[in-house]
């Protein structure tokens, strides 16, 4: 059975996550080959990904990299990412592979 899988890129400007992309895909397969397959499209995936806004405090400032880092060790990042969930219809839980984008430059391993 097909499942929706996302490589979603964090843009990272000046130490601030500024914005989000993804790119949605269906497949079917083990969770290992899924996460090769987006690896491999990640370089290529990031010009034509759909933007999302990344968070902002009340006085309209982003969120710092460290801040989100913090989130990412408790295991949190995924609320940020709700919107891309819902705008892809993916269901509680999706294989993501997130691919960092700092200062213009695309760190996909």
């Amino acid at each position: 059975m097909d499942e929706v899988i996302l490589n979603i890129y964090l843009v990272i400007n000046g130490g601030y996550v500024v914005e989000f992309r993804a790119v949605a895909y269906e497949m079917e397969g083990g969770d290992d080959n899924k996460i090769n397959f987006l690896k491999s499209k990640a370089a290529d995936d990031f010009e034509n990904a759909y933007r999302f806004d990344a968070p902002q405090d009340e006085k309209e400032r982003f969120m710092k990299y460290v801040k989100f880092a913090k989130l990412e060790k408790r295991g949190r990042q995924f609320e940020l990412f709700e919107e891309i969930f819902s705008h892809f219809d993916v269901p509680q839980n999706p294989l993501i592979c997130v691919t960092p984008v700092v200062d213009g430059k695309i760190l996909a391993s």
